[in-house]
């Protein structure tokens, strides 16, 4: 299977082997079950997901394998400087604060998303970040060389501002560049590299490869190997033909670009759609950031975006992935053993994404956010019952093992992909990029009050902790049950049409 992909991608990039490149690509997508899915755009969809989404796992868990040792000479460094022994106090404060800055400048990036894909594009905006990943790599890599962790920080707050950039303006490409009825799962790429990353993050940092007091810098520095593979691929690709006509108007460039796309001349009928939504997107002003806010018909699906992005990082994911190593301790696991549970954990995170994008065009979006948050406050609730009692019951340990991962199924199978494409779709091409700044700016800072808040709950009240995600779970289910609505293949208008009839309800 892996050969065929990689064939079908190579063909279809030579216009003598056009006729090879579509063969293979129509087998590779009825095996897939993905019919509509051709070598040229599975091409565009690697070089988009790959090179963005990436940073933004890798970046996640980078720092969690060499935690130690990156604070075993943050405490050297300091006592070095002040002749004084630092304290650990100190250094954990050090800590978390590049942790936490990673966060702060998801927020910042997340908040320019608009004005960054209005201005450049979408294919535009995803090059021209890159050079903050370059400067990221350039200030962590000099930082144990120039004796300053200082450059950590600065590096971990680029790279943040980086990935609230590839966050919003990945999906909205991705969004863009597919058919109706691919829509989801290609949104679904998004979450699954994110996923990967978070696992290769977890591999790289072990002790045995780069997880060293010599390799660490190195370890920090691969987040420039996707932005080469980005520089590398996505200029082969088309701009986003909704944006090339929507935006800036070029009918046929926009046309170009959906042939390239489809692999095939015959693009009448969704040129058509885009012209319609086109010409009626002349009859209204351009979406600013107060109309989201002041239009019911913005307003509903903006609250709706808000509150899934919340949800989405609420749920206790992070949490759950933190203490999943302590809860294998606590199973009696040594400590390499329950490491390897843990990149276990991680490597089923993955599995479950993959099948929910064959599921999120199956099932449909509602569906799988139920499924996955009722799940999950279940689950929560079991979870925090066998905890208490982990430490004196064997029995009570290993649930806890088996909850554990099965929380990571639940979240992978809807709440984990779909919030991230669902604002693409709830909004139109004009309202899209405003929208999406605010549910990524919601959704980073939602990342960074779990980040901060949720060490000092768990010293606080332990186990109990997880009570707290149980409730918002609930909260969020009923939610989702009473106002998100199902978007799978629904055209732009159709949505658009169906919150104008609400608000006037």
């Amino acid at each position: 299977m892996g050969y065929l992909f990689s064939t079908t991608l190579i063909a279809s990039l030579t216009k003598p082997a056009r006729c090879i490149s579509i063969s293979y690509s129509r087998i590779f997508a009825e095996q897939m079950y993905f019919p509509g899915l051709n070598g040229r755009l599975a091409f565009a969809i690697a070089a988009a997901a790959l090179g963005s989404s990436f940073q933004h796992g890798y970046n996640t868990g980078v720092v969690n394998a060499p935690q130690q040792l990156i604070e075993d000479w943050i405490s050297e460094l300091k006592a070095n400087r002040t002749n004084v022994p630092t304290s650990q106090s100190e250094v954990t404060l050090i800590w978390s604060v590049a942790v936490s800055i990673f966060c702060v400048g998801g927020m910042i990036g997340g908040s320019l998303v608009g004005w960054v894909a209005d201005r450049f594009g979408r294919k535009g905006g995803l090059m021209l970040n890159n050079v903050l990943v370059l400067l990221t790599v350039v200030f962590e890599g000099s930082a144990k060389a120039a004796k300053s962790y200082e450059m950590i920080i600065f590096g971990r707050f680029l790279i943040g501002i980086n990935s609230g950039l590839n966050a919003g303006l990945a999906p909205m490409y991705l969004a863009e560049i597919s058919p109706v009825h691919l829509r989801g799962a290609v949104g679904t790429v998004y979450q699954l590299v994110i996923t990967i990353s978070i696992l290769v993050s977890q591999i790289l940092g072990l002790e045995q490869i780069l997880g060293t007091v010599e390799q660490w810098p190195l370890l920090l520095c691969l987040t420039i190997v996707p932005a080469i593979f980005q520089v590398c691929t996505l200029p082969l690709c088309p701009e986003s033909p909704k944006y090339l006509l929507l935006s800036r108007g070029k009918d046929m460039d926009a046309q170009r670009a959906l042939t390239w796309l489809r692999g095939t001349i015959e693009v009448h009928d969704e040129m058509e759609e885009m012209r319609a939504e086109y010409e009626s997107m002349k009859l209204i002003p351009k979406v600013t950031l107060r109309e989201l806010f002041v239009n019911p018909a913005l307003r509903i699906p903006l609250f709706i975006s808000i509150m899934i992005m919340f949800a989405q990082q609420l749920s206790g994911i992070n949490a759950v992935m933190f203490f999943s190593t302590k809860i294998f301790t606590m199973a009696q696991l040594d400590k390499n053993a329950a490491q390897n549970a843990t990149m276990g954990v991680g490597a089923m995170n993955v599995l479950m994404t993959i099948v929910s994008l064959v599921l999120v065009e199956k099932a449909g979006r509602k569906t799988l956010l139920l499924v996955g948050f009722g799940g999950m406050f279940l689950d929560t609730a079991l979870l925090t019952i066998c905890l208490i009692f982990a430490e004196t019951s064997r029995v009570a340990a290993y649930f806890s093992i088996v909850l554990v991962i099965m929380f990571v199924v639940l979240f992978a199978t809807g709440p984990g992909s779909i919030p991230w494409f669902l604002v693409s779709e709830l909004f139109n091409q004009s309202a899209r990029p405003p929208a999406t700044s605010v549910a990524i700016a919601v959704n980073w800072t939602a990342n960074f009050i779990v980040s901060i808040g949720f060490l000092p709950l768990q010293d606080a009240i332990g186990a109990y902790v997880f009570i707290i995600f149980a409730i918002l779970q609930a909260f969020f289910t009923i939610f989702i049950y009473k106002k998100v609505p199902e978007t799978k293949n629904k055209t732009m208008e159709e949505i658009s049409s169906m919150f104008r009839q609400i608000s006037y309800q």
